[in-house]
């Protein structure tokens, strides 16, 4: 990691030290549809404030893959249905983020995975998508969910995926298929969740957001 970049990370780590944390979504070329869900987010904050006690910004930033600001937002969300493209300078920058400290967790609004794995391999060609058994602390940090990544809505009949990117050991990128957890954050009548469901749905994300802040 060059000067600069250490710079800037140090630099945004005491921003935040005096800053309520702020989470943000991701808005990346290709043509796909990043801003899917734009209740979703919202929703999950408010839940995590409230249930879990963070002290998380209510409004929840949008961040361009290609942004060097990305590294203030400790938590990016990232979605859609369709293409995705990550530019050179998009590879760089997210890179240096996840290797930094950062963390970027993917949810598949489904139809974004065949475009999304090779994106994958070329941000971290080295590193494998590993599956998170249900036995990870991810499944248990605030709520339990002792069969590991829950189903919120149906695609395509097979179950629901948890994938990792590790870095030196720590979980820096997380991949959630065929669940469609950010669908359930949204206000329930978008897609007429029942209350059960919404409330399974937020209960797994404010894991992610706990796990992510604890580690």
């Amino acid at each position: 990691m060059n000067k600069r970049v250490l710079t800037t990370i140090i630099t945004c780590l005491v921003f935040l030290a005096s800053q309520a944390q702020q989470i943000a979504v991701l808005q990346y070329e290709g043509g796909g549809d990043w801003y899917s869900n734009p209740t979703s987010l919202p929703n999950l904050v408010k839940f995590c404030n409230k249930n879990i006690y963070t002290q998380l910004d209510t409004k929840v930033a949008t961040v361009l893959a290609t942004d060097t600001g990305i590294m203030q937002f400790p938590f990016v969300h990232m979605t859609g249905h369709g293409n995705v493209f990550f530019s050179d300078e998009a590879l760089v920058n997210l890179r240096n983020y996840l290797n930094g400290g950062g963390f970027l967790h993917i949810d598949d609004n489904y139809g974004i995975d065949e475009y999304l794995r090779p994106q994958l391999k070329r941000l971290f060609p080295e590193e494998e998508l590993i599956e998170l058994p249900a036995s990870h602390p991810l499944f248990s940090t605030a709520y339990t969910f002792e069969k590991g990544l829950p189903k919120i809505h149906e695609h395509d009949g097979t179950r629901p995926l948890a994938l990792g990117i590790f870095r030196e050991n720590r979980l820096v990128l997380l991949y959630t298929l065929e669940s469609d957890l950010g669908d359930g954050w949204e206000n329930p009548e978008v897609h007429n969740d029942p209350p059960a469901v919404h409330e399974k749905a937020l209960k797994m994300g404010a894991n992610i957001i706990k796990y992510v802040f604890e580690n």
